[in-house]
């Protein structure tokens, strides 16, 4: 495998024990993680990373997005329009995620709604060669599970939809950051 490869496809990993999310794993729906290789030089800035990944979906992220709305949107669910729209107590986000916690090397966003909660991780490795994002859902009751069971391969897809265009793009670089 070229490291060009390497760089631009991603991979499904095993749940990282370091992660903030970590004590969320017991008892989740979903729990996953897929990881990217950075390329030298990119920032390590993992905010930006997560926002450079997250804020700019594909076309066909929008257009599944739209039909989920549209979808979901008379069960009294958040929509991701009013995801972007911002809360009310203007809590900061990344696309349509709140988020959490920041850390020097980690990002907790996520969304709590009637059917479920999530949180997704975006973590940079310690040697920074790598960025990794965790999604762990704790559902509130059937429609929940249900919910998770028909999106669960849409939202994998997504994941690491978002983290290839973000690689092919060209991460930012340190400077940039």
């Amino acid at each position: 495998m070229t490291s060009n490869h390497r760089l631009h496809k991603s991979r499904r990993e095993a749940l990282p024990s370091g992660a903030r999310v970590a004590g969320l794993y017991r008892g989740a729906f979903l729990a996953d993680a897929f990881a990217i290789g950075l390329p030298q030089g990119a920032t390590r800035d993992v905010l930006a990373l997560a926002r450079f990944a997250f804020e700019r979906p594909a076309p066909w992220v929008d257009r599944l997005m739209a039909l989920r709305d549209r979808l979901v949107g008379g069960f009294g669910l958040k929509t991701a329009g009013a995801l972007r729209a911002g809360t009310q107590d203007g809590a900061p986000r990344v696309g349509i995620f709140r988020i959490y916690e920041t850390h020097a090397n980690e990002v907790v966003l996520g969304e709590d709604d009637r059917h479920l909660d999530f949180r997704v991780s975006v973590m940079r490795s310690g040697a920074g060669d790598s960025l990794t994002a965790v999604t762990v859902v704790h559902c509130h009751n059937l429609f929940g599970r249900n919910y998770i069971r028909l999106i669960a391969p849409f939202h994998r897809r997504v994941v690491r939809s978002a983290l290839e265009r973000a690689a092919r793009a060209g991460w930012p670089a340190e400077a940039e950051a």
